[in-house]
């Protein structure tokens, strides 16, 4: 059994692996982590994100976050972008080097990479 401090201490090591925050205001990355997101590689994704989002100090404005099967696993890996006031963003068939893209261009620089998104990749 752990004591309080050796928890707490486990606990501050890991807040910076881990953005997870509930009523936060601002933008919200949804990676899709069921058995046919995690087959086609969506925990590299997921961990490039949360990486990424900590090293640009976005974290007091974006939350990376997991969920189950957003239905479309033909696209897997998926990561849904959710931000206040504007309309959620898909992006499918994502790898490490396309979240580290995402991260840059969509989350610190306010750019939607179209190329990557779900309609893009029906055209």
């Amino acid at each position: 059994m752990k004591t309080l401090a050796e928890l707490q201490a486990i606990k501050n090591r890991m807040k910076d692996k881990v953005i997870l925050r509930d009523g936060l205001e601002g933008t919200r990355v949804v990676v899709g982590m069921a058995t046919c997101g995690i087959a086609a590689g969506a925990r590299p994704v997921l961990n490039e994100l949360v990486k990424d989002v900590a090293e640009q100090n976005l974290a007091d404005k974006v939350s990376v976050t997991q969920t189950g099967c957003i239905g479309i696993c033909q696209y897997e890996p998926v990561v849904e972008v959710f931000e206040a006031g504007k309309e959620k963003t898909t992006y499918v068939k994502m790898n490490p080097e396309k979240a580290k893209r995402i991260v840059e261009e969509h989350l610190k620089g306010g750019k939607v990479v179209a190329e990557y998104t779900i309609g893009a990749a029906q055209a």
